[in-house]
């Protein structure tokens, strides 16, 4: 299928007055997801709750989508704020044993990074491997890995260079060698394909306002199956429980599959918003959208090389993704006075440890690309 790029640019009014290249860090809403948070809004604001039913049926939906977009049970489905807590439920669920060791990568978010420290105290190390020259050797990460390594924690896509992993070679490692293997899926889910089943994954967690086009504050965690048993709920409240509705009731008896990780009201409005952004993305195809971005980043990287700024990413097969970082060439402006020259063009770009970093999505076009080479010093 041909994706009718006019008529997803319609969808998003920020194309008619920036180049919007900075989906990495907050992306722009549609107009459906907009029209679906004043229609929730609208409701509050002349009902309150009396169709408290119809937000139930939402959520459920929301979850569905949210299941079908990574292929799981929608049971398996928890609504989380965004990523940190996400992430929180597994590194805070387990039963620790001093010793125990938690590998990742050296170049890893913050969110994927602070929930692991904090098991410091309780005698459990995180061991990093580093990122070269915007690449990650996987053996070397394999390579880390022993005995007393519990948890395998990676970025389905390095926030920096963009490095994109191959999932389904460290999941199959992982389950082969009883280590969970944890996603932090936010630079990726809804720009790229993922199957918790084929990747062997037993926990995601990923914020909705970078590539699925939500809003901040609005989140999705899967919780396999697999590993309810090890994963301890760590923040308890009236929706933890199976008999949340019986305000009376007493015992502590977790609700059925991943929603005992919800422990208090959802974020309603943000669910409304997330439903119609998953739509979208589901109705566009997840494997359309990819190659539309590949097919961008690719022309962008191309015209970056011949103006022979360095390029951090990785465009090789595979490993590529939306974002595309890189330096201007020694003794031109700084990558501040360039971000500052984009954005007086009204293109919206980032800097990220010394890099400019652009990150387009499938609605943008080569058109759009051309410009900011243009622009670009």
């Amino acid at each position: 299928m041909t994706l009718d790029i006019e008529k997803y640019r319609r969808e998003f009014p920020v194309s008619r007055q920036w180049i919007y290249c900075n989906h990495a860090a907050v992306a722009p809403i549609s107009n459906r997801v907009a029209e679906a948070i004043a229609g929730v809004l609208s409701d509050l604001t002349s009902f309150g709750a009396v169709h408290w039913k119809s937000w139930g049926r939402t959520v459920q939906h929301t979850r569905e989508l949210a299941a079908k977009l990574i292929r799981c049970d929608p049971g398996e489905i928890a609504f989380i704020k965004n990523t940190s807590d996400g992430i929180s439920i597994l590194s805070n669920g387990l039963d620790w044993k001093p010793g125990d060791k938690v590998v990742s990568i050296q170049t890893e978010f913050p969110s994927n990074v602070y929930p692991w420290l904090a098991l410091e105290r309780r005698g459990v190390k995180l061991v990093t491997i580093p990122e070269r020259h915007g690449r990650v050797d996987l053996a070397e990460l394999e390579a880390a890995l022993d005995a007393r390594t519990r948890v395998l924690t990676v970025s389905f896509v390095q926030y920096l260079s963009g490095f994109r992993v191959d999932l389904a070679r460290l999941g199959e490692v992982c389950r082969r060698r009883g280590i969970l293997f944890c996603v932090d899926a936010i630079q990726g889910l809804g720009a790229f394909d993922l199957n918790v089943d084929r990747d062997h994954i037993d926990f995601l967690a990923a914020d909705a306002h970078k590539w699925m086009l939500a809003t901040e504050g609005m989140g999705v965690a899967y919780v396999s199956n697999r590993i309810l048993n090890q994963v301890t709920p760590s923040v308890l409240g009236w929706m933890s429980v199976e008999h949340y509705a019986d305000f009376e009731h007493r015992e502590l008896n977790y609700r059925r599959g991943a929603l005992r990780y919800e422990p208090g009201s959802l974020n309603t409005i943000g669910i409304y918003g997330l439903a119609a952004a998953l739509e979208l993305l589901l109705e566009a195809g997840i494997e359309n959208i990819s190659a539309q971005i590949l097919a961008t980043t690719d022309y962008l990287s191309e015209g970056l090389l011949r103006k022979r700024y360095a390029l951090l990413s990785s465009r090789r097969p595979g490993e590529a993704s939306g974002i595309v970082s890189f330096r201007p060439p020694s003794g031109a402006a700084s990558a501040f006075e360039i971000h500052r020259r984009l954005e007086e063009a009204r293109i919206s770009a980032a800097v990220r440890g010394g890099f400019i970093r652009l990150s387009p999505h499938f609605y943008n076009t080569p058109q759009e690309m051309d410009e900011i080479l243009r622009v670009l010093p």
